[in-house]
């Protein structure tokens, strides 16, 4: 089949787009921008420019494919905060556009949610408010459309921000593996005692492209699949983990800064995942990838790609082995 990735350019969406391809399948990537360096990393894979915000364009999307993975979003928590207004158009616009151009081609398709649905801000609302439409479109409009709620996908690639790297969304793994590997004390906000389960990236895409073949094969299903690990932890826990490596690996080992919780979250916040959901997908959560083992792939990622996918701050740089 050719399935039709929105954001098929995006963290997330370049694992997807080979795990379609690891299965037999055809990625068709729709974004907004083409990416011009992730673009030769994949020269052959076909890319449709367009936006989600465009249901003429997602029609369009619709025509030319047999399904399609929506994952295309504005993201951010405290970002969207003061300026919901982009968050609101385009992933819930965006998301009812999906919804219309698979039902019109009688297309299956997956629609990506969030770990911390229930969240006041901006993204979190806008998100889930599409989980809600999907199941008014499965039950009145018969459309054959699986939702996959992810936690927090960590993994090599994952953007950086400031000062790091170009990233417009601090996320936790590329902030604190940045600081370790610079020396630098990682900053944890509300001291990182929320319970925030982390899933490795690979194993997000398994569980997208599982619920896309399911929904093709005319399994709609009556709940979410929700894409986490059987254990959860806290972000202090993946913080030790991730200084006791870089420890092991050489470079000096640093501090934890407590810093105030950023609007949007809550303090004591539980962030977790039921992954038994998983085996409705055909995925045993015993098998995925443990918090230990992919966060020192993902280290290793940061360690080798340092100057290239990401920078450290003047006048620091990488300690010394």
């Amino acid at each position: 089949m050719k399935i039709g990735v929105t954001g098929g350019n995006g963290f997330i969406g370049r694992y997807v787009c080979e795990e379609i391809e690891a299965r037999g399948h055809e990625a068709l990537v729709f974004d907004h921008h083409a990416h011009a360096r992730r673009r030769a990393e994949a020269p052959e894979r076909e890319v449709m420019l367009g936006d989600i915000r465009d249901a003429t364009a997602m029609v369009e999307l619709a025509a030319h494919c047999d399904g399609i993975i929506h994952l295309a979003a504005v993201l951010g928590t405290q970002e969207t905060i003061l300026n919901p207004r982009p968050a609101a158009e385009t992933n819930l616009v965006g998301g009812l556009n999906f919804l219309e151009a698979v039902t019109q081609y009688q297309l299956p398709g997956v629609y990506i949610g969030v770990g911390n649905h229930w969240m006041n801000n901006s993204y979190s609302i806008s998100k889930t408010a599409v989980e809600r439409f999907v199941s008014m479109f499965n039950a009145d409009r018969g459309s054959r459309v699986n939702v996959v709620r992810a936690v927090n996908a960590y993994g090599p690639r994952q953007l950086a921000a400031a000062p790091f790297g170009p990233g417009k969304v601090r996320k936790i793994t590329p902030a604190v593996v940045c600081r370790a590997l610079c020396g630098m004390p990682v900053e944890l906000y509300g001291g990182g005692h929320q319970v925030s389960d982390m899933v490795w990236v690979g194993d997000v895409a398994k569980a997208l492209v599982s619920a896309f073949e399911a929904a093709e094969a005319g399994t709609v299903l009556d709940h979410v699949v929700e894409c986490g690990p059987v254990s959860s932890t806290t972000i202090r826990h993946v913080a030790e983990i991730v200084i006791d490596q870089c420890e092991r690996k050489g470079y000096p080992r640093v501090e934890i800064v407590d810093l105030p919780m950023r609007p949007g979250e809550q303090a004591g916040a539980v962030v977790s995942a039921n992954a038994e959901t998983l085996r409705a997908v055909g995925i045993d959560p015993a098998g995925l990838v443990s918090l230990e083992t992919g966060l020192e792939r993902t280290v290793d990622w940061f360690i080798a790609t340092q100057g290239e996918h990401w920078t450290a701050p003047e006048p620091l740089a990488l300690a010394a082995r």
